[in-house]
């Protein structure tokens, strides 16, 4: 039997060059917890990331790992995921990465549900290349590139995932470890692609964005944490609660205590009750964080490799394989 691996295990001697106070460095301590917790094996775990400052990550961890070219991580780790479906395989990238260059590519693997756990850090600006306004910067952020403030529409990164087909989509913030630990557990867990959203503080270039919900005196009247089957309240001792506005078709802010009947209770497998969550945005209403959505369907790899189950037969080397197949000379 093999040896219980700690967190530690899963720390390499590689220095951690982010900006100090940058939110990346917890979401790395989390990871390392929850791939102990899993038993996840670095033989047979991979991290796949693109360009940016999140795309450090796969120096940081003992398991293998590839550094690609911009936006394209999700297209690369489906193909390793086709080559070899017994491998657990993390994307890791940002909200520019992901969803300006790469967003073709991880729309394509959300919708194909390839079984992928895709982890998008949001700060909702570029970092790595000194601050321009990112596909997900809200109007007026003001920027190198937007000095006198964005007016472009926002990508809400929920939303897009529900609209291309996710079947599993969660939401954390980087610095709580008890809510961003139990949703990487979950997607680990999840037989497809899993979609993590992980709202995460650039204390250089975007400090504080998220402060409206996950500052410590805006916590409990912004945030709600949904969990399947339980009813979707929040406040102080779970005062308020969500209800269905059948004139609006929307969702509305009810007191839990006086009208109990009308608080929602939540279903992960609802995608309309996901679109609405998702859509929700503080202040006028709560920021939804854990599980939102989770329905699953048979992954990619598994239907792939029912029609092509000699697909994973490995040839001896190189040199076979090119004696069975049609070979060009060019002279």
């Amino acid at each position: 039997m093999s040896a219980e691996l700690t967190a530690k295990d899963y720390a390499t001697s590689q220095e951690v060059r982010w900006c100090p106070g940058c939110g990346d460095y917890a979401i790395l301590k989390s990871m390392t917890r929850v791939l102990a917790e899993v038993g996840a094996r670095p033989e047979s775990t991979v991290f796949v990331s693109g360009i940016g400052c999140s795309s450090r990550f796969p120096y940081y961890l003992e398991t293998y790992g590839f550094h690609t070219i911009h936006g394209r991580a999700p297209a690369i780790a489906t193909g390793l995921k086709l080559a070899n479906p017994k491998l657990d395989i993390w994307v890791v990238t940002g909200d520019g990465d992901g969803l300006s260059i790469g967003g073709n590519h991880l729309l394509h693997a959300l919708r194909r549900n390839v079984g992928l756990k895709i982890l998008l850090f949001n700060n909702e600006v570029y970092g790595l290349t000194k601050g321009q306004y990112s596909p997900t910067s809200r109007p007026g952020t003001k920027t190198p590139s937007t000095p006198r403030g964005s007016f472009d529409t926002p990508v809400v990164p929920g939303p897009f995932a529900l609209g291309s087909g996710a079947r599993f989509i969660a939401r954390a913030i980087d610095v709580d470890k008890q809510g961003l630990e139990s949703v990487l557990r979950s997607a680990h867990d999840f037989d497809g692609a899993a979609f993590v959203e992980i709202f995460q503080n650039c204390i250089v270039y975007n400090d504080d964005v998220f402060a409206a919900f996950t500052a410590k005196e805006n916590a409990e009247s912004a945030q709600i944490r949904v969990e399947h089957g339980r009813p979707l309240t929040f406040g102080r001792n779970g005062a308020k609660g969500l209800a269905f506005d059948s004139s609006s078709f929307g969702l509305t802010i009810v007191d839990a205590a006086a009208q109990p009947d009308r608080v929602l209770i939540h279903d992960e497998t609802n995608a309309t009750l996901a679109q609405l969550l998702l859509s929700m945005q503080p202040p006028a209403m709560p920021m939804a964080l854990g599980v939102v959505y989770r329905n699953g369907a048979p992954s990619y790899e598994a239907l792939f490799h029912e029609q092509h189950p000699t697909r994973m037969q490995r040839t001896g080397c190189v040199a076979d394989a090119l004696r069975r197949t049609n070979t060009w000379w060019v002279r």
